[in-house]
């Protein structure tokens, strides 16, 4: 089972290019595609899930062209779109009844698979108030069930934790974890303590680009060495800030401790951390932004 982008390119009208020549190949596991906003994640998963044609390039699932045979791929896909709209008269169960039809579940498989789906997103107890009364959080985790109706072998989520509580988060991610077994879940997301969670291979994106693809362990060997704490008067944070990438500040009794990923120390004083992933995500790309500019 693999999936396989080649060169893919998207561009739109007014000159506004989305991705430029993307390539990835994937097999079984969690791949944790991370990037800031407006990074190109979302247009990438469209084309995935055979939503949108790419301008140029080539996907296959299995070796087949799914822009030459998209149903090959629809009926082993799951997606769950980042702006995921419901029918608010519908209840949960009416909703995934519709749907469960419309992805050729059968009728009497469709009924036990939404009564386990809506068990497993902790929404049995309203499935069946309508949709319109649900709350944001709620609404997400009728698409996370949506997603996984017909048990996919491809299962493409993208900003899939927006508008969950912590409990809510912590509960999605060990779900994602236990589906990647024998099918490839992509995980789309700008918050990296999602992908951290869950992911066994990291792709990182910035302007339509790949930057760096790994393992986490990789990613975090990558950065040793070139985190630093330095603490320095609250007055001076502007103009640290100026000079290094922070990472983060904590205030305590005896001034700012500021996080800095540098290849250099920044001061004679300053002290050596272990890296986390945020560090590494934010290291790779300021590499890549000074790079571009």
């Amino acid at each position: 089972m693999d999936l396989v982008i080649e060169d893919v390119v998207k561009r739109y009208r007014g000159d506004v290019t989305a991705l430029h020549g993307f390539s990835l190949a994937l097999k079984p596991g969690v791949l944790g595609l991370l990037g800031p906003n407006g990074a190109g994640k979302s247009t990438l998963m469209r084309i995935l899930a055979t939503v949108t044609r790419p301008t140029s390039g080539r996907v296959t699932w299995n070796g087949t062209d799914i822009l030459a045979h998209p149903d090959t791929l629809r009926e082993v896909l799951g997606y769950l779109p980042q702006d995921f709209g419901v029918y608010p008269n519908l209840s949960a169960v009416e909703f995934l009844e519709y749907l469960a039809a419309a992805k050729g579940v059968p009728r009497g498989t469709a009924r036990q698979r939404i009564d386990d789906l809506l068990e497993l997103v902790n929404l049995s107890s309203v499935r069946d108030r309508p949709l319109g009364d649900y709350s944001g959080g709620m609404r997400q985790r009728v698409g996370i069930a949506q997603a996984l109706l017909n048990d996919p072998r491809l299962l493409i989520v993208d900003e899939p934790t927006a508008g969950l509580d912590p409990e809510e988060r912590v509960r999605f991610r060990n779900l994602l974890s236990e589906l990647s077994g024998e099918r490839i879940v992509i995980l789309s997301t700008h918050v990296v303590s999602d992908v951290e969670a869950v992911a066994t291979e990291i792709a990182l994106i910035a302007g339509g680009r790949l930057i760096q693809r790994a393992a986490p362990e990789q990613l975090l060997r990558e950065v040793e060495g070139k985190v630093w704490e330095l603490r320095v008067a609250s007055a001076d944070l502007p103009a640290v800030r100026e000079r290094h990438l922070v990472c983060g500040v904590l205030r305590r009794g005896d001034g700012a401790h500021v996080r800095i990923v540098s290849a250099q120390s920044p001061a004679p004083e300053a002290q050596t951390l272990a890296p986390t992933l945020e560090d590494a995500y934010l290291y790779h790309l300021a590499a890549h932004r000074a790079a571009a500019a």
